[in-house]
Parts: structure tokens; C-alpha cells; sequence
């Protein structure tokens, strides 16, 4: 008989943390809830108002409901990592998906648009075919998902290169940096935990990928605001963006976010 893709432990990867050593009904106990619990309770509204800051100026952003995805990431996440279910791995590895696509289809700078694409509309159904297209692959090797997902990073890295070329922005340039710090040192823990789960388990430490949920979501509070001063730049060029970090500039955990100039009207 087969297992039920909803069953415990029918997920094809596992990762390295022992299961139910803490709990007889959550296999990885810290891999659920300290690290996604972070990112979904704490992480993502501290996001939620770094993206809720344009609107305020009239911006176009006030349309891209990132917030909804990113909850549904985080939750998903804290499902996939109690049960090791196939069902949560697929629903941790989608959710991801989808939020990227969300965030493509209203953040991709229509300079780097492809020549066959004259709008953005046009856009929106590209990413759309090309991530159900995705979604369906997922389903064939879905141990390979992870790896695809992370290799996406390396383009948004690309972007983000390509865009600091053109901008003298110091405060831009450092905002980049710390983001580029916490997303290498995330990689790091994801691709330790996955390739030396061996090593850590000798020394009785297997809780790097817990450490990927919290560096990863550390960089995407300072990735958000960074993608939305670019946005601004080019769908609103009349305003101008400017990086702010609340509560002070002085203290050393701050949350980043925009803010908007608006232009003065001319009588």
C-alpha cells in the first residue's frame, strides 16, 4: 500500500535536525517553531510595513500584495517541517515560488524587460505561464526544488549589481551589502546543513537550516525596501526615493524602509 502524500516523513528530503526528539507530533521541533514562527510573527510584518511605505505617496506598490504570500511561505513552511509531509514539502516549495512570481511580476524593471515584451500586462502573463509551467516540474523531482529555488537568488543578485552601477547612493550601497551578508551567510547554513549534516550531528548541532530561516528572512527585510527605491526610480521618476531605517539611524537593529519626496507642483 502506498503512504498518504499527507502522511509524516513522506516528504522526499529530510533535513538534518533528529525527529520527534522533543515533541511526538512536530518531527523538527526547531525547524518549526523557531525559526519559521520568527519569521511569520515578527520578520514579515516588520516587512509587511517596509512595503506598506510608498502607497502613502500614491505609488503603484500599494497594488503588489507581497504580505499574503509571505504569510502563506512562513505558514506553509512551519506545516513542512512538523509533518515532513509530501503534501507540506510541495505547499514550503510552491508558496516560495509564487511569492517570487508576485514579486517579478510587479517589481521586474521593464528596462530588463525581454525585446518580445512591450508592456507590463504582457509581462504578467509571461511570469504567469512560466511559473505554472514551474509548478508543474516541481512535481517530477521535487528534491530538486530547493536547489532551483535558491539558484534564482543569483539573478536577483545580478539585478541588484546591474542597478547599483547606476546609482552614487552610499546609503543604497550599504543598505545592498547587508542584504548580500545575510543572504551568504543564509546560503551558507542551508548548503552546511544539507551537505554536512554528517559533521553536525557528530558534535551534536544539526540546527543550520533553522539559521537559514532566520538569515534569510533577515536579508529579505533589507532586500524589500531596496527593490522598492529601484521601483520608484523607474515607474515614479518625479519623486525621490530616499532609504530611512527606523527607529534610528544610531541604533544597531533597525528596520529599513522608503521613503517618498514628492515633487512640488508648479503654479
Amino acid at each position: 500500500r502506498m503512504p498518504s502524500i499527507f502522511s509524516y516523513q513522506s516528504a522526499e528530503v529530510d533535513w538534518c535536525e533528529s525527529n520527534f526528539v522533543r515533541s511526538a507530533v512536530i518531527a523538527e521541533y526547531y525547524n518549526t517553531h523557531g525559526t519559521p514562527l520568527l519569521s511569520v510573527l515578527l520578520l514579515a510584518p516588520l516587512n509587511f510595513l517596509v512595503l506598506e511605505e510608498p502607497p502613502r505617496a500614491g505609488g503603484r506598490m500599494e497594488r503588489c500584495h507581497l504580505k499574503v504570500p509571505l504569510l502563506f511561505a512562513g505558514l506553509f513552511s512551519m506545516y513542512f517541517h512538523m509533518t515532513l509531509s509530501y503534501v507540506g514539502q510541495l505547499l514550503d516549495e510552491l508558496s516560495i515560488l509564487w511569492t517570487l512570481a508576485v514579486a517579478y511580476s510587479f517589481w521586474y524593471p521593464q528596462a530588463y524587460f525581454p525585446k518580445c515584451i512591450k508592456t507590463r500586462r504582457h509581462f504578467f502573463w509571461l511570469t504567469g505561464i512560466t511559473t505554472v509551467i514551474s509548478t508543474l516540474m516541481s512535481f517530477v523531482k521535487p528534491t530538486l526544488n530547493a536547489y532551483a529555488l535558491n539558484c534564482i537568488a543569483f539573478h536577483l543578485l545580478y539585478l541588484t549589481w546591474k542597478e547599483l552601477k547606476k546609482c552614487n547612493d552610499k546609503r543604497v550601497h550599504r543598505m545592498a551589502a547587508v542584504m548580500v551578508m545575510w543572504w551568504a551567510l543564509a546560503i551558507t547554513s542551508w548548503i552546511s546543513d544539507r551537505w554536512l549534516c554528517w559533521l553536525w550531528q557528530a558534535i551534536n548541532f544539526p540546527y543550520f537550516h533553522s539559521f537559514w530561516h532566520v538569515l534569510i528572512a533577515l536579508s529579505l527585510l533589507y532586500c524589500c525596501p531596496l527593490v522598492i527605491y529601484f521601483d520608484v526610480s523607474y515607474e515614479m521618476p518625479s519623486f525621490k526615493p530616499k532609504l530611512e531605517y527606523w527607529p534610528s539611524d544610531s541604533w544597531p537593529v533597525v528596520v529599513p524602509y522608503v521613503t517618498l519626496e514628492e515633487p512640488h507642483k508648479q503654479c
